[in-house]
């Protein structure tokens, strides 16, 4: 009578378990899924954001193309992120983080990280400028086009960037699996696969004709950022810390660049 006892309770033991891992081989298909549709949406917003940039003449005001068509092209981005997070935190009563959230925590990130950046970026130009790598660009360092392309990296990069690339993809994650996954150093995983999915979204690639570009530096960077920007998103609750920490590492970059250009 026992080992019939015993025997049922193995039996149902394992069909618990074979349930268990039915559930999570599910779990882990559903998030692969909504990966990848967070990764096609981030693909058709900047697809989209390029087509319609296309559409307009600049030449009257910008005539290198310096940095008009990129607002066109970043202003649809953030339309459409925006437009996506509206619904869906109407529809999974999800928070985006719109409010400020925890001031002194986002204040510290954004202090910090402006100190420790402003020392890396002049190290790095350094380097670039002793070995002949200064960065090029396809237009003269005028008046228009440095304020344009400046007011570009300010103003606009860190609210459409961080909206699609951090707030809708982490927000999403840690709804569909219920809870944040805390992986090493208080990152989470839904920071790393949002950073991945930011670095990738810098290869330039089509399919016809068959093309892949990238730079490594620029996609090492962008993860850093992620990952970076993401722990400031959770843990300010908040996704305009990360976006100030956004736009100001482009102006400093890209400011430090057109500066030591100018002083050769």
């Amino acid at each position: 009578m026992r080992s019939v006892i015993k025997k049922e309770s193995y039996g149902i033991s394992n069909i618990i378990k074979f349930e268990k891992k039915q559930a999570g081989w599910k779990n882990v298909l559903l998030y692969g899924s909504v990966i990848l549709l967070l990764f096609i949406f981030q693909e058709i917003s900047g697809r989209m954001g390029g087509f319609i940039a296309d559409m307009f003449s600049y030449g009257k005001f910008d005539s290198y193309n310096a940095y008009a068509g990129n607002s066109v092209h970043h202003i649809t981005m953030l339309l459409l992120a925006l437009i996506a997070s509206l619904v869906l935190s109407k529809l999974l009563k999800a928070d985006f983080g719109f409010s400020l959230g925890d001031r002194k925590t986002g204040t510290k990130f954004v202090v910090m990280y402006t100190i420790i950046l402003a020392g890396i970026t002049l190290v790095v130009h350094i380097l670039m400028m002793i070995n002949n790598s200064l960065p090029v660009y396809d237009y003269p360092l005028n008046k228009n086009n440095i304020i344009g392309t400046l007011c570009f990296q300010l103003f606009l990069t860190g609210p459409a960037e961080e909206m699609l690339y951090r707030a809708l993809p982490i927000t999403i994650l840690v709804y569909v699996l219920g809870k944040s996954v805390k992986v090493k150093w208080g990152v989470t995983l839904e920071t790393i696969i949002a950073a991945f999915l930011f670095s990738i979204a810098h290869i330039k690639w089509s399919i016809s004709p068959f093309v892949i570009e990238a730079d490594y530096f620029q996609l090492f960077y962008a993860f850093a950022q992620g990952v970076i920007s993401g722990k400031a998103y959770q843990d300010s609750r908040s996704f305009i810390y990360p976006m100030f920490m956004h736009s100001i590492s482009n102006v400093m970059m890209v400011g430090t660049g057109y500066l030591f250009l100018l002083m050769l």
